[in-house]
């Protein structure tokens, strides 16, 4: 019976095939006209875009191989999920507030499997290929969004271009193929941008007239239409479990989280309690934090989370990745360190690089030459090294204390609340670039040997002055 089922599945979709090729492309059905008129007019220009920017990102991922090629299958497959989603929003009207989230539950997991492959892989050569995509796959949950779902997509397609420049920089004299993959992933979502602006300007369209859907998602199935809506479900669903904390953001994790959230519809605002006056930091001083001379103002303003139900087993604690301190080809990986004050890499070589992710409450010490260090979703960290010749990247990370011995050409701040950097009287020529960061100083050495202290400015003026604009520090920046 299972066997016949799928034959006759495969037989329905051929001639679904077949029947769109004898109506020509001149035959569309119209926003919300039933599936007896033919495949609706906005599925049919998502075709067009998997045939075009995506059969061309699906070529080249294959000819590159290795990991870039299993993680495009896994984006192809969310894209196909996500044409089944509109198929049925072509038939089907929008789903109630309480049943939105299981239909939408294929996509969200599909992003979840983009999410999680990167994870597993972070020692492959292919990683900034693989956080390109992990970054921007959220992009698919555009067809929660509204009333400006265009915008969401290039967001996320924003998040992806810190590693989409580490792929161009570290291939564009090398292997065009790589520059050409980065060209032809990135062309997919400002497709998608355009194709939301024509067909979805201010969220997905659905039916007018159709049934609600009745049935959730199932792999590549659409949800079925017609009956009456099942009956809400007693709690709104917990979100997916969130990803290892990722390079380059947090904020690919927390969106999916996010974007699970949204499904619950009102269900979400159940949670949230109410913050009395005496909570308020801007009228209670006392509340400000006190973490030290430098922090007299209060935290960075970040939004709560929703609570939402969760299940047992999500309230256990995440599983500890073991510690790492080692050479994997030219990169040191020093990785999920904790409470670890005597952390040593010795014996560098100019062409060797250093990933130090996810250490806590720990000190790390590179002696000798190397080319780059990057920080990633660190905590409590203080590095001192002798020389880099490339960059020191500071990425997604709190409360770290840098000391430069020799020197270093460029410091990259990215995400990051508390940063102190001590320079050498070497280093003073170094370039110090900050975005999104907060609590940032640099320490100047002095001829007695001590250091004066100087804020990194975390706020600016911008004005037009008729002919371009002008930025400048404002005073309250320090």
């Amino acid at each position: 019976m299972t066997e016949l089922q799928g034959l006759v599945e495969r037989l329905e979709k051929a001639v679904g095939r077949l029947e769109m090729v004898s109506r020509g492309p001149g035959v569309h059905g119209s926003h919300g006209d039933s599936p007896q008129k033919g495949i609706a007019e906005f599925v049919q220009a998502f075709d067009e875009l998997l045939a075009g920017p995506v059969a061309a990102y699906m070529k080249i991922s294959r000819e590159i191989g290795s990991e870039v090629q299993k993680h495009a299958e896994m984006v192809h497959a969310g894209l196909m999920t996500e044409r089944t989603f509109l198929v049925t929003a072509s038939q089907c009207q929008q789903p109630i507030a309480s049943n939105f989230s299981v239909v939408l539950k294929p996509i969200s997991d599909q992003i979840q499997v983009v999410q999680n492959f990167r994870e597993k892989n972070r020692g492959s050569k292919f990683f900034n290929h693989l956080s390109t995509v992990s970054e921007s796959i959220p992009a698919l949950g555009w067809v929660a969004m509204a009333p400006k779902p265009g915008p969401y997509v290039k967001e996320m397609t924003d998040a992806a271009m810190f590693y989409s420049n580490r792929v161009l920089k570290e291939y564009k004299d090398v292997d065009k193929k790589h520059v050409d993959w980065v060209k032809a992933y990135l062309s997919i979502w400002t497709e998608l941008q355009a194709y939301i602006k024509q067909y979805h300007t201010t969220g997905l369209t659905w039916s007018k007239t159709g049934p609600q859907p009745t049935d959730a998602a199932n792999g590549s199935r659409a949800p079925a239409c017609g009956g009456p809506p099942p009956p809400p479900p007693p709690g709104p669903p917990p979100p997916p479990a969130p990803a290892s904390p990722t390079s380059g953001s947090d904020s690919s994790t927390s969106r999916s989280a996010l974007f699970a959230q949204i499904n619950q519809g009102e269900a979400i605002t159940s949670g949230l309690k109410h913050v009395s006056d005496a909570m308020k930091t801007h009228k209670n001083p006392s509340l400000k934090s006190q973490g030290g001379p430098l922090r007299t103002g209060p935290k960075p303003f970040t939004v709560a989370k929703p609570a939402c139900t969760v299940n047992i087993s999500s309230k256990l604690p995440a599983k500890k990745e073991p510690p790492m301190l080692e050479l994997e080809g030219k990169k040191w990986r020093v990785e999920n360190q904790e409470n670890a004050a005597n952390l040593v890499i010795r014996d560098t070589e100019l062409k060797q690089v250093a990933y130090v992710y996810r250490c806590v409450n720990s000190t790390l010490r590179i002696q000798g030459k190397i080319n780059s260090i990057t920080l990633d979703n660190c905590k409590k960290l203080a590095l001192v090294f002798d020389d880099v010749v490339g960059i020191v990247e500071i990425i997604n990370s709190r409360d770290i204390q840098i000391q430069v011995m020799g020197k270093v050409p460029t410091i990259s701040i990215n995400k990051t609340d508390g940063c102190q950097v001590y320079l050498s009287k070497g280093s003073l020529d170094c370039e110090i670039v900050s975005a999104k960061s907060s609590e940032m100083n640099v320490l100047v050495p002095t001829d007695s040997g001590d250091f004066n202290e100087f804020p990194v400015p975390e706020q600016f003026k911008t004005q037009w002055n008729g002919q371009k604009l002008v930025t400048t520090v404002t005073e309250i920046a320090g």
